[in-house]
């Protein structure tokens, strides 16, 4: 399916925002329907549903939770929430309720952009009753990440301990791969919502894996930290 044939729909209550993710979306060839709130997102819906829905969290009317909450309880149309002002927990709360990704707003619209594209790519896949793109083993510097037995392996098929956070924090690597994940964005991919959720709790979970996984933990060739952004991986220790 062509962006021409895709059809998103933008909900924000500030026209300024709303018409400048639209105009974008539409620059690169995607069907765009403009909401102000969720009335009018109920009755672009009862037209026709779209491929894909940008949702601003926070509104006057119907808070974008409650929205989520809806749409997924009638629909299984994709979600990404647009957050301003929203806390930590509201995010968490989103995507527990079904929501596929979040952005902080502003937002840069080419990162917009490509969450857009990859979201619809897994719906698709999704639909087709593909298989998800991560496969069930990912190389990872000097160990193999068995995503189905949640277990790091070396070459020779022996197991290295993982913390329930280590693996998860792996396997939202694997998942976004040569991608820039801020340290926010990976504590709501890991799920690591404990009490010590803060900042640099993800650069000490970092330090632990790159000892476990990097032939040079010093000099990090796989997970390479992005100056004042987050984390990246790159599978193979490719160049960047």
């Amino acid at each position: 399916m062509t962006a021409a044939n895709q059809h998103i729909m933008v909900v924000d209550d500030e026209p300024a925002a709303r018409d400048m993710v639209g105009d974008y979306l539409k620059m690169h060839g995607f069907q765009v329907t403009l909401c102000d709130g969720a009335a009018s997102l109920r009755r672009a819906i009862a037209a026709g549903r779209p491929d894909l829905i940008v949702l601003d969290l926070n509104m006057p009317e119907e808070d974008g939770l409650s929205i989520i909450r809806d749409l997924k309880r009638n629909t299984p149309v994709p979600v990404i929430m647009l957050t301003a002002t929203a806390s930590a927990v509201d995010r968490i709360v989103g995507l527990e309720l079904g929501a596929d990704d979040y952005l902080a707003k502003p937002c840069e619209l080419r990162e917009l952009l490509a969450r857009i594209r990859s979201v619809l790519r897994r719906a698709v896949a999704s639909a087709a009753g593909g298989k998800p793109e991560t496969r069930e083993r990912v190389r990872f510097g000097t160990k193999w990440l068995d995503l189905a037995g949640h277990m790091l392996r070396d070459d020779d098929g022996a197991e290295h301990t993982l913390t329930s956070s280590e693996f998860n924090l792996l396997k939202a690597f694997a998942e976004n791969p040569r991608r820039v994940l801020s340290r926010d964005r990976l504590l709501d991919l890991a799920g690591a919502r404990d009490p010590e959720a803060f900042d640099r709790a993800i650069d000490v979970r970092i330090t632990r894996i790159r000892k476990k996984i990097e032939p040079d933990p010093e000099v990090p060739a796989f997970i390479k930290t992005v100056r004042g952004a987050g984390y990246m991986f790159l599978p193979d220790g490719e160049k960047r």
